[in-house]
């Protein structure tokens, strides 16, 4: 019986008993026949018969127990055998396992952060029936509080449907206070989710009775040990939030941060007290869109169902509000990426990076099978002499595939240890000190089933090359010095393997340098404002208690104050700056003179920035034509406001705008005093937006983002901003750094794209100089005696080192230009990865060019020394 056969009976089991019954049966029917022969009766002789063979079960388990140690025997002899052969070679042994463990490694990291952040939820039970609820247009991903007491009130598809918002808060304690990111979620947030507390409890739609209503809140476990120092007695303690009482009722279970993928608040208080928190009435204006949705379908509930009845709701809706909710849909979306917004870049990031670690390993097994065809080359009289006394040529095949499988199993372990200690790393690593953000991506079985898989597979793929090659060999031949060498016309197997290694390792380091030059684009952005040399301090003066006091005095006062710092050029503030986390407002925008203010009729939504006179001067934004605002620009005067480029041409063509009037959402008119460049406000990615800039005096805010432009640093500026500011009001904390820091949540992607393809780029590097350098050195000393005889002749060495060297440079130069023409074709995926990524570039191509050059000259050099220093006479002695 083979050992194929044994594998498939340990699967086959039902089978196997019925054909064990048919073997005993058969068995004792003839012990029956032959005890008649002997004169007994023939009850007495099948009872003796039966006697004779015993209890049929055990005698199964006898048959089943010798087949399986026959296996396990069989597999512990070949994999004995393999180990004994890698340690006869471990030069060999170690380059192929760390060349796997590098393949292997990559993937699994690859996927362990794919399968976290995309494939499943963290922390939220039964995720796979979680979903966001957005707009119908893609990317308008946010809803209005009315509008979600409606969709929970009347859908049928939706066993609970809950909102939440983030925002930054001040909390106190009498003893310490603290600027911190806080999620607020609607009654029903944790019953939604099914959260449970790890200690005290949580908040529930029983604690709601009216606005205002349920100053309760529930800490995080990080927040808690870290503020708190992990006291069970914090429960029921009350904190100041933006100078409100709050009970602490609960601490949430560590591994629960809600439904954002990569947020994670420090605390959550009820929606119902945001007036009081954030000051922001919209609990009962539909007009009013900053909440997220998330819902848990019903069993049994299809999306396509849910979705369907959402929008049978908003089209009533719209019926019943048309000036608010006219043309409103509903989609559902993946939770956890804020919509659209996060979602598909980060996806397609990841699954980008997925794609291009495949390719590393890729390039990996195509060296070891390189490797393997060159040992099993160098083998083939060994093995044709045991073909030819009697060897079973399945078995050798066997012993072969063993050995390559062993060396992929250990290679997939190694690389699975470091892998898990990166994404441990990975798991504890806070990109942003200032931001809860962390990358939870703990492996799971899902994660150690693929490593397995990629290992077993691997090690199937290198070693089914060698296999046919062995397969096809001639044992006389062998013997006699020729073994066969499986060719594909002129090329050999070996040959093949490492064009296909040089094409993908060309790709990967086109892609690391297209990171690079992304990177350096995403530096040198035209931002619309200049970053170097500011100095932000951030607040909401909410977190001071000024809520009745009018706001417009104190922020003047402040100003004022930090104007007059030595140093100091020039100071405005904003309600948010550019390119913050979150960006500004999205405005709905109307042209003049309209009536109907309904969402079809909107002209475009602009980003609106709120800001102070001198803002524009603090932040070297150019004004093209027309004035700067000033603080007559106030209540009592007519309202204006500056906008961009686009702004204009979206709305009055090539007119330069100054002067022209507009509306916003319910009815009110503003003049243009002025044009400025455009900008990025959101994302380094996106593509030029209307926005406009509105006069502090007019529309006074609680958010304060101080704009200090000064020669002095943020280390020699900080302490004497952070005393004035203390002194106007201690009790209004401000965070405090460079613009450029601030800019860093923004840049994170590219960054991260340049650190993940440049890793990916060195793996690739490493792989093509052994690569390379293998079949060099390969070639030099299967040929010495030729290359002997060629320089006793008198061969030059420009001719010697073609002869020698002709076929691996030949291979490099035919793979590096595939590379690149594949790199150009691969923009597409290049481009979801890479900010504008251009592999046409002469900079990225000019660079892959070099690199690989360098790359082959690196491998190349020392083969090429040896063939040069080849001693004919030393040659001859030998023989």
């Amino acid at each position: 019986m083979s050992i194929v056969q044994r594998i498939t009976n340990l699967f086959r089991r039902s089978t196997l008993d019925q054909e064990i019954e048919a073997e005993l049966r058969s068995h004792i029917e003839m012990r029956t026949a032959d005890n008649m022969a002997a004169g007994m009766p023939p009850e007495e002789a099948r009872r003796q018969a039966v006697l004779r063979f015993g209890s049929r079960a055990a005698m199964k388990e006898r048959v089943i127990a010798a087949d399986a140690q026959m296996l396990f025997d069989s597999l512990w002899r070949d994999l004995h055998y393999a180990a004994r052969q890698l340690r006869r070679a471990p030069g060999f042994a170690v380059t192929a396992i760390l060349t796997l463990a590098l393949g292997i490694g990559a993937n699994v990291v690859a996927f362990g952060v794919l399968n976290a952040q995309v494939l499943k939820f963290v922390g939220v039970p039964q995720s796979e029936r979680l979903y966001e609820i957005a707009q119908k247009p893609q990317g308008d991903d946010s809803q209005s509080y009315p509008d979600y007491v409606d969709y929970r009130r009347l859908n049928t598809t939706f066993s609970g449907i809950a909102a939440y918002r983030l925002d930054e808060a001040g909390m106190s304690t009498g003893k310490w206070a603290v600027k911190a990111w806080f999620c607020e979620g609607s009654g029903n947030y944790f019953d939604v989710l099914g959260a449970t507390p790890e200690l005290g409890r949580l908040f529930h739609p029983s604690d709601e009775h009216g606005p205002n209503s349920a100053p309760y809140v529930v800490l995080s476990d990080p927040f808690w040990r870290a503020h708190f120092d992990g006291d069970a007695h914090a429960i029921g303690t009350t904190v100041e939030i933006n100078k409100h009482a709050f009970t602490v009722i609960g601490v949430a279970q560590a591994s629960f941060h809600g439904v954002d993928a990569f947020f994670w608040p420090d605390f959550w208080v009820p929606m119902v007290d945001e007036q009081q928190i954030g000051g922001w009435d919209f609990l009962t204006r539909r007009i009013d869109h900053g909440i997220y949705l998330v819902g848990r379908l019903k069993p049994g509930v299809t999306p396509t169902q849910a979705t369907n009845n959402l929008n049978a709701i908003a089209a009533q809706l719209g019926k019943q509000y048309p000036t608010t909710d006219a043309g409103m849909g509903a989609r559902l979306v993946t939770p956890g990426w804020m919509g659209d917004m996060l979602g598909d870049p980060v996806r397609a990031f990841l699954l980008g990076i997925m794609v291009l670690a495949l390719l590393v390993l890729a390039a990996a097994c195509a060296n070891l099978g390189g490797i393997f065809a060159a040992r099993a080359s160098d083998r083939s009289r060994e093995l044709a002499i045991r073909l030819a006394i009697g060897g079973g040529r399945r078995h050798v095949l066997r012993q072969l595939l063993s050995e390559s499988v062993a060396v992929s199993l250990v290679g997939g372990l190694c690389g699975t240890v470091v892998a898990a200690a990166l994404l441990g790393a990975i798991s504890r690593w806070q990109p942003f000190a200032d931001l809860p953000i962390r990358v939870t991506v703990q492996p799971d079985a899902r994660v150690w089933c693929i490593a397995f898989a990629l290992s077993i597979g691997s090690g199937l793929f290198f070693g089914l090359l060698p296999m046919r090659q062995v397969w096809r060999t001639s044992p006389m031949q062998a013997m006699k010095g020729g073994a066969n060498v499986l060719k594909f016309r002129r090329f050999s197997v070996r040959d093949v393997l490492l064009g296909v290694q040089i094409v993908l390792c060309t790709l990967l380091v086109t892609a690391s340098l297209l990171a690079f030059q992304g990177m350096q684009r995403a530096l040198h952005a035209p931002l619309g404002f200049e970053p170097q040399g500011v100095v932000l301090a951030e607040t909401d003066l909410h977190m001071g208690g000024y809520e009745k006091t009018p706001l417009l005095p104190v922020e003047k006062r402040i100003l004022r104050e930090v104007e007059r710092i030595p140093g100091v050029t020039a100071v405005g503030s904003a309600d948010t700056v550019p390119l913050h986390l979150g960006g500004g407002d999205n405005w709905q925008i109307y042209r003049q003179g309209t009536t109907d203010f309904r969402p079809a009729n909107t002209a475009f939504t602009a980003q609106v920035f709120i800001i102070s006179p001198g803002y524009l001067q603090a932040a070297e934004t150019p004004l093209l034509v027309g004035r700067d605002i000033t603080w007559e620009d106030d209540a009592k005067s007519p309202r204006v406001a500056i906008v961009n480029e686009t702004f204009v041409r979206r709305m009055f063509g090539n007119s330069s705008g100054v002067g022209g009037r507009f509306m916003s959402v319910g009815g009110t008119s503003y003049e243009i005093a002025g044009v400025v460049e455009d900008g990025k406000y959101s994302s380094l990615t996106e593509r030029p937006t209307p926005a406009m800039f509105l006069p502090l005096a007019q529309n006074p805010t609680s958010e304060m983002a101080l704009v200090v432009r000064s020669h002095l640093t943020v280390g020699e500026l900080a302490p004497t901003l952070t005393r004035v500011l203390d002194g106007i009001n201690p009790n209004v904390p401000f965070a405090i750094q460079s613009w450029k820091s601030g800019l860093a949540p923004v840049l994170f992607p590219a960054r991260a794209a340049t650190a993940a393809l440049g890793a990916m780029g060195l793996l690739a590097a490493m792989l093509a100089v052994t690569g390379i350098f293998g079949m060099a050195a390969y070639s030099v000393s299967k040929r010495m005696k030729e290359l002997g005889i060629r320089v006793a002749l008198g061969a030059q060495a420009a001719r010697l080192i073609a002869a020698a060297l002709g076929r691996p440079l030949l291979l490099l130069l035919f793979g590096s230009t595939a590379g690149l023409l594949l790199g150009v074709i691969a923009s597409r995926l290049l481009a979801q990865i890479v900010y504008q990524a251009t592999p046409r570039d002469p900079f990225v191509l000019g660079g892959a060019v070099v690199t690989m050059i360098a790359l082959g000259a690196v491998a190349l050099w020392i083969p090429a020394r040896r063939a040069l220093r080849i001693q004919p006479a030393e040659l001859l002695r030998e023989e």
